[in-house]
């Protein structure tokens, strides 16, 4: 599909207006966000839920990868796991929310897969390719229907903790090789958490009686020797609750709401949260882009402070998102087409042989907008790496917005193919400082061109 809805190119455009972050990926629908922090840079991980729903249901195949340094535009690395990298599994919908963790030069992915319980994938790369090491689930239990939204941590001492559950919450406690756990504690090494209104808080259920708010989609981390488990509760729909820790092992005790629900949030919600450059973030997810329905999701991020104390604040689900970057984007060097802080029509693809993510489905009037680019003291080219099958289109090189100041245009033509890549340049009016960039694509109809990466020249 080119565009997910003429509503949610409608709803994009107002929200462009009002320099909007959220939700931060607007080429697919995105759920479940992950964050791992590594090197410098944050890597989140999604879920994704097709543009077309099957059998009016979560449709899920997929998990794919984004990386920022900035916390404004996100490079998308695309679909870096999916359902056919366990091949003993007969099924074929259920991606469900995923964690990656990083051990020893490792990166271990922790996905539920919905009825058949929790596997491991492991990489030499945060972004792929992963591969099975067991050929068969992680966790094997009792309520393989209930072993969905694992989350993991690695404590200070080494012992590293996978959590997961709806309604309730369990946790094992990972071997060093993170692909296998310590089978003598619990019920053959599962252990299951004591869900009291102390720990988690009490509402009352369909049937009247009193139980925790606790409903799933569990995350688990430590800060400043304070354990923290946030958790969508007391659904549907939910809400963001937490509570704290002094051991990775409870007891629990009860914190309160960190998200209200929320017009634009989905009838689900999963939350994500992590430190970087020196400030905090909140990772969950709405259904703007597709207005009224809940099994087609979206990323966003709010930025928060903790409390004196540790606790966390009451958060509020905002259009703008992330307002600062916490650096800028050099344009002098070469910059994937799939970084993005906002687009408008656009699509990514991944070519099956190179793994190269571009970005496609480019219509008229189309645009790409990328968040605090630092010219310096200005450039004066521009060059773009494009694959067309046709003559007669343009990238327009603006600033700040996509009507605004026309740094320069770069005419595209045919360079024999959607997948025969070339290089293509233009002049560009002199401008200095940080400023949002935007580019504007304008030719006949249908698809125009494929674009890979670009770069400035001084």
């Amino acid at each position: 599909m080119r565009r997910i809805y003429v509503a949610a190119c409608s709803l994009l455009m107002v929200l462009t207006s009002l320099s909007a972050q959220n939700p931060i990926v607007q080429t697919y629908f995105t759920a479940d966000p992950a964050p791992m922090v590594y090197n410098g840079t944050v890597y989140l991980y999604t879920s994704h839920d097709e543009d077309i729903t099957v059998k009016n249901f979560f449709t899920m195949y997929d998990w794919r990868c984004y990386s920022s340094t900035d916390m404004v535009n996100w490079t998308d690395h695309g679909a870096v796991a999916s359902l056919k990298n366990f091949k003993w599994l007969n099924k074929t919908n259920g991606a469900w929310a995923v964690q990656c963790v990083e051990r020893n030069g490792k990166f271990y992915l922790y996905v539920p897969i919905h009825g058949e319980g929790i596997s491991v994938l492991v990489s030499d790369s945060p972004t792929g390719p992963f591969t099975d090491p067991l050929g068969k689930r992680l966790v094997e239990s009792d309520h393989t229907w209930q072993d969905i939204d694992p989350t993991v941590f690695v404590d200070d001492n080494g012992q590293a903790y996978l959590y997961w559950g709806n309604p309730s919450l369990w946790y094992v406690k990972l071997n060093k090789d993170m692909i296998s756990y310590d089978r003598s504690i619990g019920k053959n090494g599962v252990v299951s958490i004591d869900m009291t209104t102390e720990a988690f808080g009490s509402k009352a259920g369909r049937d009247g009686k009193i139980g925790t708010t606790y409903t799933e989609g569990p995350w688990f981390y430590k800060r400043n020797n304070m354990y923290y488990m946030l958790y969508a509760a007391a659904g549907v729909p939910e809400y963001i609750a937490y509570s704290t820790a002094k051991s990775p092992e409870g007891p629990w005790t009860y914190r309160g709401i960190i998200m209200e629900r929320a017009p634009h949030l989905a009838f689900t919600n999963h939350v994500g949260a992590a430190d970087f450059k020196g400030n905090s973030y909140l990772f969950y997810h709405d259904q703007s882009l597709s207005v009224t329905e809940g099994f087609k999701r979206s990323v966003c991020i709010e930025q928060f402070n903790y409390n004196a104390d540790g606790t966390i604040p009451l958060i509020k689900p905002t259009k703008e998102g992330v307002t600062k970057s916490v650096s800028f984007l050099d344009p002098y060097v070469r910059v994937q087409a799939e970084t993005i802080g906002g687009s408008d029509g656009v699509k990514t693809a991944t070519d099956s042989l190179t793994r190269n993510v571009y970005v496609t489905h480019i219509n008229n009037g189309d645009y790409i907008k990328v968040r605090s680019v630092d010219f310096g003291k200005g450039a004066k080219s521009f060059e773009a790496c494009v694959a067309s099958g046709t003559d007669g289109s343009n990238i327009e090189i603006r600033l700040d917005s996509r009507t605004g100041t026309l740094l320069g245009t770069c005419s595209v033509k045919n360079t024999g193919g959607l997948h025969k890549w070339a290089t293509v340049s233009c002049k560009t009016q002199k401008v200095s400082g940080v400023h949002d960039v935007y580019f504007v694509f304008k030719g006949g109809d249908g698809n125009l061109f494929n674009f890979d990466w670009w770069k400035l020249k001084k």
